[in-house]
């Protein structure tokens, strides 16, 4: 009787599982509307530049900078977002809607799919802050140049091989 109570016990303790299933869950929530928000501002000042005021002068690089850095931040929020939804489903209950699903995305089974999951979001925020950081370098002599193409092949190598080998 001692061990089923115990053992009663320590399974509801799964429970806890939900402070970072909630929170991961406000922490997408909250970068999707920055990122809105920043996506919104880029075109308050596209508008101004053409409808408003002067032209300013690196204009086209701050968009597309504050773009990829919007979209960085959307990938961001689908790992929180995927974390969540796999915490719930790997130690409270099978999120019925998602299975009813034919996207499956966000459908876990156990704690290696996963890690997989987030992996692969997560390489792709990385390639993403990588152009973004490379836009806004400036490359003066041959071997800069070299490096920058060095590493465009090994992303792409790298990207390659993750389709590669990923399940489709």
């Amino acid at each position: 009787m001692l061990e089923r109570i115990f053992e009663k016990g320590l399974w509801s303790t799964r429970f806890f599982v939900l402070l970072p299933v909630i929170f991961s869950l406000l922490g997408a929530i909250i970068l999707f509307i920055i990122a809105s928000v920043d996506i919104f501002h880029v075109l308050e000042m596209t508008y101004s530049a053409y409808f408003g005021h002067a032209h300013p002068e690196h204009m086209h690089e701050d968009v597309v900078g504050d773009i990829i850095g919007a979209v960085d931040l959307y990938l961001i929020a689908v790992v929180m977002l995927i974390f969540s939804f796999g915490l719930y489903e790997l130690f409270i209950s099978p999120i019925e809607d998602a299975q009813e699903s034919p996207n499956q995305v966000l459908e876990i089974h156990s704690l290696d799919q996963l890690k997989d999951k987030l992996a692969k979001v997560i390489i792709m925020v990385l390639v993403v802050s990588f152009f973004q950081r490379v836009l806004h370098m400036s490359y003066d002599t041959a071997l800069e140049m070299l490096y920058f193409a060095v590493s465009i092949l090994v992303l792409s190598l790298g990207l390659y091989f993750l389709h590669k080998g990923g399940s489709h």
